[in-house]
């Protein structure tokens, strides 16, 4: 079971990404074309690194970002960041050595 939850956290939003990429490809290039070089290094490497935040930028990123659209990237952002930390700080249960 935990490895199952553990493949759905690192690879659902990844996946997820790359195929609204394949079947979206204009909303992409739409939310990415103002970068200075080729559109598809950002979002590619926003889909290894960040996915969440990633996917928000798309949603938001067309219509321009601005207000509380930096709001919905940072809290992807801290998505993100707890996806790696993998519940780190959690207290330990006496005697369960967590095999």
């Amino acid at each position: 079971m935990c490895c199952a939850f553990l493949a759905l956290v690192l690879f659902g939003p990844r996946l997820f990404g790359v195929f609204w990429w394949i079947f979206q490809p204009l909303r992409w290039q739409a939310a990415f074309n103002n970068w200075i070089g080729l559109y598809w290094i950002w979002p590619t490497l926003g889909i290894v690194f960040l996915p969440w935040t990633t996917i928000m930028y798309v949603i938001v990123a067309p219509g321009g970002v601005n207000g509380w659209d930096w709001l919905w990237i940072g809290l992807m952002l801290l998505a993100d960041i707890a996806s790696y930390t993998g519940g780190f700080g959690r207290k330990r249960i006496p005697g369960y050595e967590g095999y």
